[in-house]
């Protein structure tokens, strides 16, 4: 019997997305939204709020979960993830290229340096 049901879910789940850091992450949201709400709800009468809010990063992440639209999730985990090591960089400063829009890396703590754009060669002046 437990067979039957897993070989429906994996035929279920074929094509599907799946899981992410950024699904890990709505979820840890939404875990944290319901405590919140769980524990602030007597004392206050706004959080009970949270209780109504928490449901939207749930419902995110399932909607993630479940599409079909693979190449459109990845795009949004790469942001996700792009984002976050941005800030745990403390050695580089990221500039985006005004001809282009191409992101470019730069060393922190070097003044005033002229920065060329890998993709245009477009030249530009920033304080690193």
């Amino acid at each position: 019997m437990f067979s039957k049901i897993g070989n429906w879910l994996r035929n279920f789940m074929l094509g599907r997305y799946g899981s992410d850091q950024l699904n890990l992450a709505l979820l840890g949201l939404g875990i944290v939204m319901i405590v919140l709400g769980a524990v602030l709800s007597p004392l206050y009468t706004w959080a009970a709020m949270f209780n109504l809010l928490c449901y939207i990063p749930l419902i995110w992440c399932i909607f993630r979960m479940y599409s079909r639209n693979i190449a459109a999730r990845r795009r949004e985990n790469l942001a996700f993830l792009g984002f976050f090591q941005r800030l745990k960089d403390r050695e580089h400063r990221y500039y985006r290229c005004p001809k282009c829009g191409q992101q470019v890396r730069v060393p922190r703590g070097r003044g005033k340096i002229n920065i060329r754009c890998p993709r245009c060669s477009e030249q530009f002046v920033r304080n690193s």
